[in-house]
């Protein structure tokens, strides 16, 4: 599986956004379905009280790409997001778990201030979007079918069937 870039909020305020202003545009329970997904998978569900604008996460797990800890780094911070209340948008709390999962502090600190990989970011997000992707998490299933959202596992056994049917 490959995990590309998307910057799902472009628009959240650098600060971030609070979790109450997204419950009272979407109602409350918005992340129950998120909620009952990392639960059934024996996981704490435990979101900070703050949705991060993630550009300065996304930039960090492009460099975790490119000096081969992608894998790492991209799980030690959405366990973080999703089960420790981390606020992934506070840079200090970022480059403390990045450094956790192998990443050198100072490499990501230069990274942040240079702006480094926000092409990168921008491309993916917009190439994800001319094929129809909205939401994360998004996949695609042998470059012909896209599932999207957090799904149960019977849903990609259903898409592998259909893809398998279409052959």
């Amino acid at each position: 599986m490959d995990w590309l870039p998307f910057f799902l909020h472009p628009e959240y305020p650098e600060e971030g956004l609070p979790r109450a202003d997204l419950e009272r545009r979407y109602g409350p329970g918005v992340h129950g379905h998120t909620e009952r997904m990392i639960e059934a998978a024996g996981l704490t569900y435990n979101p900070p009280d703050v949705l991060p604008n993630t550009l300065h996460a996304l930039q960090l797990t492009e460099l975790a790409r490119d000096v081969g800890l992608h894998e790492p780094v991209h799980t030690r911070l959405m366990h973080a997001y999703w089960s420790e209340a981390a606020d992934l948008g506070d840079d200090a709390v970022l480059l403390d778990l990045v450094g956790e999962a192998g990443l050198d502090r100072a490499e990501a600190e230069a990274v942040i201030a240079e702006g480094r990989y926000a092409d990168r970011i921008a491309d993916s997000t917009q190439e994800a979007n001319r094929h129809g992707i909205n939401a994360i998490p998004a996949f695609v299933l042998d470059r012909r079918l896209l599932v999207l959202g957090a799904q149960p596992e019977e849903r990609f056994e259903q898409a592998v069937a259909q893809l398998e049917e279409a052959e």
